[in-house]
């Protein structure tokens, strides 16, 4: 009998790789929030997940003979987010109050699938052992 780990894991293997990069957006954007001109980005998580779910990659182009061809997973796109506060007059649109609170939520629900893939690798491996 084999094992389909998308089965066994679900849709939380994927919404971890998605979570992470989520995080990345979110500290940079916290991480400029006081560089004058610089536009806060976002991640539509949604869209995001499916184009980890699915598969979707782009190939790396080789410019020359002896590159090894690559491929990678698409793990969504960033867009320009909506100010949400005034100008303060540098053109930065950085809600550092808003930004760390999407950081927590993302951390908190990246925290949440680490453990029910935790909780899953435990119950296969238990599964690969038997009872003793």
């Amino acid at each position: 009998m084999t094992i389909s780990f998308n089965n066994a894991l679900g849709i939380h293997q994927h919404t971890v790789g998605v979570r992470e990069r989520n995080a990345e957006v979110i500290s940079t954007n916290i991480a400029q929030a006081n560089t004058p001109g610089f536009k806060a980005k976002g991640m539509d998580f949604q869209r995001a997940l499916q184009a980890a779910t699915s598969g979707a990659s782009f190939g790396l182009s080789r410019t020359d003979a002896r590159h090894i061809s690559a491929s990678t997973r698409v793990t969504g796109e960033t867009k320009y987010r909506l100010p949400t506060q005034p100008d303060t007059g540098d053109g930065n649109t950085v809600d550092v109050d808003l930004e760390r609170n999407l950081f927590m939520q993302n951390q908190i629900r990246h925290q949440a699938s680490l453990d029910f893939l935790g909780s899953k690798f435990k119950n296969l491996t238990k599964a690969l052992k038997g009872s003793n």
